[in-house]
C-alpha cells in the first residue's frame, strides 16, 4: 500500500433573510452561473429516454466484478424506473431490492451542506467568514473560511488516509469506536496544511467534520436534530436515518461487503458499525427513492433560497470533466448533458446519486461492496445510461473508461 502525496483530483423550507455580500476574491475560480436556471424552464429539461437495458448491464458487470449485488432507481417527473440484480445478503441469499435501506457515505456532505446553506438564508452564517469566527481556535488558520470547508480548499488533512491506510484493519479497529468532532479534528491537525486556504481543491472529510460542529454550533442541537427538522420531515423520507452512534441499520436494508486489500480474500460483512469516524461527512442511511427526492428538491429549489442554491454550484474543477461546489458535485456525461449530486463511500456501499438541472430526472444507484476500484468505475455507467440514453451508448462507453478515483475515504492512498 503506497501513499499519494496530495489528495486524489479524479474520491429546510425557511424564510429569507439578507445575507452579506460574498468577496468576490474568495469566490472558487470556476464559476458556472447557468448551472442555475429558474423554476419551469429548468424543470423541463430534454433528455433521450433511460437506457434501462443499458442500466441493467451495467448492473450486471458490477456483480462480475464483484459486487454481491446492485441496484439503481430512476425517477423521472412520475415515471419510475427500478433495476436490480444479486443479493442483499450473502447469507440468506435473499435478493437485492431498491426499497432496501443502506450507508449513503459522503452523500452526507450534500445534507451538511444544505442545513448550513439554510443558515446563510436565515442570517446566523456567512459564507466567506472565518471558520473559528464560530467555532474559536479550532483550526489552525484564520483564513480558512466555511467556503473553504464546504468547497474543500481548506487544506485541511483528511485523517481518514491514516485510519484507512490498510482497509480491513482499519476499519475493524474503529467500527465499534465512537470519536468526538473534536476528536476527528485533532487527529486531522496532526498534520500541517496541504495547501493555503482557497488556493486549490483537495478533497477532505476533515471539512465535514467541521461543517458538522458548526451546524450544532449555530443550531443548539445534534446534526440528528437537523437532518431531522430541516430536510428528512419536510421532505416526506420514510427511510432516511441518522443514528450515530448505533450500529445497525433499521428495518430492511442491504448488508454491506467489504473488499480486502489483498487479492481473493473474502468479503468481510461491514455492515455493523458506528461510522463515528465520518458523522456529519458520512453517516447517513436513506434509500434509492429517498435520495432522489432529496436531489430533485435540492436542484428544483425546494430546500434553500435561489441565491444559496447558486452559491452551491460554484464550481471549482476536479478534472476535466467534474467539478465541486458546496457540498455537490457536477458530472460532465459523454452526451453533453451536466448532473448534479455526490458520490458516497462508506465500508460495505458505493453509491451514486445524481440528478438532472432542475431536478427532473434523478437516479440513485447502489453497489453492496467497497474497496473495488472496478465496481466503482462501471457503477458510474449508471448515469450515462439514466441521462444520455440510447443515442449516446457509443460516446457512453469511451466515457466510462475514465477510471474512477478513490475520493470519498483516504483519498491520499494510492490502491490500484
Amino acid at each position: 500500500m503506497s501513499r499519494g502525496g496530495t489528495a486524489a483530483l479524479g474520491a429546510v423550507l425557511l424564510s429569507v433573510l439578507a445575507v452579506p455580500a460574498h468577496d468576490a476574491a474568495a469566490a472558487p475560480a470556476e464559476v458556472n452561473s447557468a448551472a442555475v436556471q429558474a423554476g419551469s424552464a429548468a424543470k423541463a429539461q430534454k433528455l433521450p429516454a433511460p437506457d434501462v437495458a443499458g442500466l441493467r448491464a451495467v448492473l450486471r458487470t458490477a456483480l462480475t466484478q464483484g459486487a454481491p449485488g446492485a441496484v439503481a432507481r430512476i425517477d423521472d417527473r412520475g415515471a419510475v424506473h427500478k433495476v436490480t440484480e444479486g443479493v442483499a445478503d450473502k447469507g440468506t441469499g435473499r435478493a437485492i431490492s431498491t426499497a432496501d435501506r443502506f450507508r449513503v457515505g459522503s452523500v452526507t456532505k450534500s445534507f451538511s451542506a444544505v442545513v448550513l446553506l439554510q443558515l446563510v438564508d436565515e442570517g446566523a452564517l456567512a459564507l466567506d467568514t472565518s471558520v473559528n469566527t464560530y467555532l474559536p481556535g479550532l483550526l489552525p488558520d484564520d483564513n480558512i473560511t466555511v467556503r473553504h470547508v464546504l468547497s474543500h480548499r481548506s487544506g485541511l488533512y483528511d485523517y481518514t488516509n491514516d485510519m484507512f491506510e490498510h482497509t480491513v484493519p482499519g476499519f475493524e479497529a474503529v467500527r465499534n469506536k465512537v470519536f468526538s468532532y473534536q476528536d476527528l479534528v485533532d487527529l486531522s491537525l496532526k498534520q500541517p496544511l496541504g495547501s493555503a486556504p482557497g488556493a486549490a481543491y483537495s478533497y477532505s472529510n476533515t471539512n465535514f467534520v467541521v461543517a458538522g460542529m458548526l451546524i450544532e454550533k449555530l443550531t443548539g442541537k445534534p446534526v440528528r436534530s437537523a437532518y431531522q427538522s430541516r430536510i428528512i420531515k419536510p421532505l416526506g423520507l420514510k427511510d432516511t436515518f441518522y443514528v450515530h452512534p448505533g450500529t445497525a441499520v433499521p428495518g430492511k436494508h442491504a448488508r454491506g461487503y467489504l473488499t480486502p486489500d489483498e487479492a481473493g480474500a473474502p468479503l468481510i460483512d461491514s455492515t455493523e458499525q458506528t461510522v463515528s469516524w465520518a458523522q456529519s461527512a458520512g453517516a447517513v442511511i436513506s434509500s434509492t427513492r429517498d435520495l432522489n427526492t432529496f436531489f430533485s428538491a435540492l436542484l428544483g429549489g425546494d430546500l434553500t433560497s435561489a441565491e444559496q442554491l447558486s452559491q452551491m454550484q460554484k464550481w471549482v474543477p476536479v478534472n476535466s470533466t467534474q467539478g465541486y461546489g458546496l457540498g455537490l458535485r457536477r458530472r460532465d456525461l459523454s452526451c453533453g448533458v451536466s448532473v448534479y449530486g455526490h458520490t458516497g463511500t462508506v465500508q460495505g456501499y458505493y453509491t451514486y446519486s445524481f440528478t438532472s438541472k432542475g431536478g427532473g430526472r434523478t437516479v440513485t444507484a447502489l453497489a453492496n461492496t467497497s474497496n473495488n476500484g472496478t465496481v466503482l468505475t462501471t457503477m458510474a455507467g449508471t448515469l450515462e445510461s439514466t441521462f444520455c440514453g440510447k443515442p449516446a451508448k457509443a460516446a457512453a462507453t469511451r466515457g466510462e473508461a475514465r477510471v474512477e478515483r478513490y475520493e470519498d475515504i483516504a483519498p491520499g492512498v494510492a490502491r490500484d
